[in-house]
C-alpha cells in the first residue's frame, strides 16, 4: 500500500494546507520509509529467531475432525504451523480455516507449533458457541488491524498520521475501530470520503495478505516503533503483562506492522463485504475510524447490510488495550 493515496485526499491537502488549519509538526518520514525500516527490523529479528532452532525435531500433531475422527501428522517442531497441517489434510479445509486451537489454546494459522499437541481448525460457521465467539473476535480484531493499515497509508504526506490503538474485539459493539491522530482541524468526513476509504480497505484485503506473527523483546519493539509516540508509551506497559515481562507480539500484513496480542485470522482474503460507516472526532486531533465487515463466505442482501451499517455508525466505547 505504500505510495498509494486517494485522489480525494489531495483535496484535503489543498483544504488544509494553510498554517491556520494544519497543526505545526516535526518533519516526518514518509509512510513507505517508516514501513521499510520496520520491515527490515522485523525480517532481521525473524531470521535471528529461526537461526536459534538448532536442528529439525519432529513433533506429533493429532488433528481432531468435527466428526471425532483423528488424523496424526508428523511435523517439524518450531517450524510447522496449523496452516501447514491443513495443507496435508485437504484443500477445502485449508481454504476455510480461520484460526486454530492447539491444546485448547486459540492459535494463529501461521504461528509455529512447538510441541506435541491436539489440533482443531476453526472456520467462520462453527456450531459450538464458544468456538464461534473465538472466531468472531479474531475476525473483528483482524479487521481493526487492517483498518489501521489502510488509514496509515491513506493521507497525503504533508498530513501527519499516527496510529494510536484499537480496542479489544467486541462484536456486540457493532463496529471494529481504530483510533488515529491526524493533524487536521475541523475535518468532517463526507460520505464520499467514507466510501473511498472503504474501497481502499476492500482493495487491500483482496490482495490475500497473510498475518505473520512474531514475538519480540520490548527493546526490539521500541526500536521498531520509535517514530510513534503512542506505541513507545504503550510497549513497556504491554510487555509487563507478558509471561516474560519483556515480550511484545507484533503482526505483519503486507508492508504494515503493528502491535496486537492476537490471534488473527489466517489471511485478509477471509474478509468480504465491508463498509466504513463513521469517523468520529474524539478530541482536537484524535479520530475514531469505525468499520463493519462480513466474512468472505457470508453473503446478505443490501437491506440487511444497511442495518449493520446503521448500527456501526454509533460511537464505539473507548478501550485502552489492544
Amino acid at each position: 500500500m505504500a505510495g498509494t493515496r486517494f485522489q480525494l485526499l489531495s483535496t484535503f491537502s489543498r483544504q488544509f494546507s494553510t498554517l491556520n488549519n494544519v497543526s505545526t509538526v516535526q518533519p516526518k518520514l514518509r509512510i513507505d520509509e517508516i514501513r521499510g525500516r520496520r520491515m527490515a527490523i522485523f525480517d532481521k529479528e525473524y531470521k535471528r529467531q529461526q537461526a536459534l532452532i538448532p536442528r529439525l525435531e519432529k513433533i506429533e500433531v493429532t488433528y481432531e475432525e468435527l466428526n471425532d475422527e483423528k488424523v496424526t501428522l508428523i511435523m517439524n517442531k518450531g517450524i510447522s504451523t496449523p496452516y501447514n497441517c491443513a495443507q496435508h489434510i485437504n484443500e477445502q479445509l485449508l481454504k476455510r480455516s480461520v484460526v486454530a486451537e492447539v491444546n485448547g489454546e486459540v492459535w494463529d494459522m501461521h504461528r509455529a507449533i512447538t510441541t506435541d499437541c491436539t489440533l482443531k481448525l476453526l472456520h467462520m460457521k462453527p456450531e459450538d458457541l464458544h468456538q464461534a465467539t473465538l472466531v468472531n473476535k479474531a475476525f473483528w480484531r483482524s479487521c481493526s488491524f487492517l483498518l489501521g493499515a489502510v488509514v496509515e497509508s491513506t493521507f497525503q504526506d504533508e498530513i501527519s498520521v499516527c496510529l494510536h490503538s484499537f480496542p479489544p474485539a467486541n462484536v456486540r459493539s457493532g463496529s471494529f475501530v481504530y483510533d488515529v491522530q491526524l493533524n487536521l482541524k475541523d475535518w468532517v468526513p463526507s460520505q464520499n470520503d467514507l466510501r473511498q476509504i472503504a474501497a481502499a480497505f476492500q482493495k487491500f484485503v483482496r490482495q490475500d495478505h497473510i498475518f505473520q506473527r512474531l514475538d519480540v523483546d520490548s527493546s526490539v519493539a521500541l526500536k521498531m516503533f520509535e517514530d510513534n509516540a503512542f506505541k513507545t508509551e504503550q510497549i513497556p506497559h504491554i510487555a509487563t503483562k507478558s509471561s516474560t515481562g519483556r515480550s511484545i507480539t507484533v503482526y505483519r500484513v503486507g508492508d504494515h506492522i503493528d502491535i496486537s496480542r492476537g490471534p488473527m485470522i489466517a489471511s485478509s482474503s477471509l474478509v468480504g463485504r465491508c463498509s466504513i460507516p463513521a469517523i468520529h472526532k474524539l478530541n482536537s486531533k484524535l479520530y475514531r475510524f469505525q468499520g463493519v465487515a462480513l466474512p468472505s463466505e457470508i453473503h446478505i442482501n443490501h437491506f440487511a447490510f444497511g442495518i449493520l451499517e446503521s448500527r456501526a455508525r454509533k460511537l464505539a466505547k473507548s478501550c485502552k488495550d489492544t
